[in-house]
Parts: structure tokens; sequence; C-alpha cells
């Protein structure tokens, strides 16, 4: 039985407000509590979960109960549908026909055809920060901003600020192209290096030249659902993002913001101008953790609630 199978009972559980654990889990499914703690590990790290385990009920809950799981199966009519799209893509030969059969060939993996039984697909992870990336890249790409980045390889890590052009893939990484100010050409930085972005607050002067890269459609999104956070900020704001990071509603002065990854968005909120963070409760959390490691380096003892 695939444990998606378990997960999505685990979720339900967790949902209907009875804690379950490892153990309950395990005598369900007649499994290992081995296993039974991997599944649960699983819903954590891969699928994002904000799971917290309550010590008065010895069970599980959920920190932020605006979470959901991914869409875990594909119907048999939705790989129909799939599949008749992937035949109409890879026959497409007008403008821009060989970025449209790549889009055929993602779509292809989703069929439900016999001639791929045995054969290895590749696998690709979507790491969340790299989701979160290539989110505050398109912010930037769509307003021509320059940005700050804290990078990675094998030189170690570095300061940069460039100008993000469009976005190119390979067959091993993602890439985004961009201009760094000492000569005219594209360089290409691994998005899996970025360990730290921030957009400018001024439009950039340079004009980027058109080139042979692939660049990512204007307002398309990743296809993970993003975490919410309900903040209040002490002026509004202008356009439909703050610093990059996407508003989805708009209340006067609270916005629902949306992010990919935790950790760059905390890195954001220590250096962002807001008055309250409202939602999720474990973001709160997660701050607050923070921002008392960084009291503790500092050599104070401040509590912060």
């Amino acid at each position: 039985m695939s444990n998606m199978h378990r997960i999505g009972w685990f979720d339900q559980q967790v949902r209907a407000g009875h804690y379950p654990n490892s153990s309950l889990l395990a005598k369900q499914f007649e499994i290992s509590k081995r296993q039974a703690a991997r599944d649960i590990e699983y819903m954590e790290m891969s699928l994002r979960a904000p799971l917290k385990y309550v010590a008065k009920y010895r069970g599980y809950c959920y920190e932020d109960e605006a979470f959901v799981l991914p869409h875990l199966y594909l119907s048999e009519e939705e790989q129909k549908i799939l599949k008749y799209l992937a035949l109409r893509y890879r026959h497409y030969n007008y403008d821009n026909a060989e970025s449209v059969k790549r889009v055929a060939d993602l779509l292809g993996r989703f069929e439900a055809s016999d001639h791929l039984d045995g054969i290895r697909l590749p696998i690709f992870d979507a790491n969340p920060r790299t989701i979160q990336a290539m989110e505050l890249l398109s912010q930037a790409i769509a307003g021509k901003k320059s940005v700050h980045l804290l990078y990675k390889d094998e030189e170690g890590e570095r300061q940069l600020l460039v100008v993000p052009v469009r976005f190119v893939s390979r067959y091993h990484a993602d890439y985004v192209a961009v201009y760094t100010g000492v000569d005219e050409r594209q360089v290409l930085l691994r998005l899996d290096g970025i360990l730290q972005i921030s957009i400018a607050d001024a439009a950039s002067e340079c004009e980027p030249k058109r080139c042979e890269f692939v660049c990512l459609e204007q307002g398309s999104k990743p296809a993970r659902a993003p975490y919410m956070a309900k903040i209040r900020l002490s002026s509004p704001l202008s356009g439909n993002s703050w610093r990059g990071f996407t508003i989805q509603a708009q209340e006067e002065l609270i916005y629902t913001i949306a992010f990919y990854d935790t950790d760059s968005f905390l890195q954001h909120l220590l250096v962002a101008e807001w008055e309250e963070l409202i939602a999720p409760r474990w973001l709160k959390h997660k701050l607050q953790n923070k921002c008392e490691q960084i009291s503790q380096r500092l050599g104070t003892t401040t509590e912060f609630r």
C-alpha cells in the first residue's frame, strides 16, 4: 500500500482533532512504528506539513490549519486530458515551438501509457528555497529591478548586486541569467546556489539585450501551493508585491503575503518594516526563536512574546 494512503488518513485524523501519533498510525495499517515515524517525517520534511506534537494529548495537530496536502493522485479522466494536451503540444510547429514541445514532454510524464513501463524518468527535487528564489527573481525581472544576492559556488560565499534577465534550464540544474555591471555579458547563476535574496527599491537603469535564453512568462507561478502570512503594515503598499513577495489579499493595512521558503521569508521579516505578524502561529514561533537566537549571540537575555 502506498504511504500516500496512510498520509491521507493521518491528515484526516489531525483535522478531526484526534491527535494521531506513530503508534496509532502503525496500528491502523499494521506497519512498524519505525515506518509510521518515517511517514510522519515525510509529511514534515517533504510535504512541509506544519505538524506540532502536543504532549498533553500525545499526538499531533497542525499549527496552521490553512495547510492542505498537495494533490497526490490523478484520476483516469485527468490522465486522458494530459495525454491529449501532450499530443497537441508535440505537433505544434508555430511560434515558440521548441518551448511548447518542452511543455509537451513535461505533460507526457503523466500519461497513463504502457510504453513507459520499466522506464525510469529523471526525478527533480522541488526545493522550497529554489521555488522562492524563482518567485522573487520573477518579480525583479517583471519590475526591471536589481537584486542583492548571497551566492555560493566553488569559490565560496559572496555578495552580489545583479540585474536578473531571464531563466535558463539545463538537464542538471536551473539558472538565472544576470548582468553583473562588470561588462555587458550575461552570467548564469545556479538557483540552488542562491542563499539569500533581496530586491532593490529602485528600478535598474540597465536595459537587457535580447538573447536566446528562454524567459519565464510574467505572472507564471510554481505549481506548489505557497504558505500564507497575514501581516499588518504601517503604510499601504503600491503594486501587487511586498519587496518581491506576492500579495494575495488586502484589508486596509493588513496584507496576506504568499511565500514558498520559510527561511527566505524569515530573513525578509528581519529587515523589512512591519507592525504585526498576525498569522500563522507556527511562523510567529519560528520568528520568535530566530530573534532569541540572535539575542543570545549578542549576549542579551531578552524574551520575545
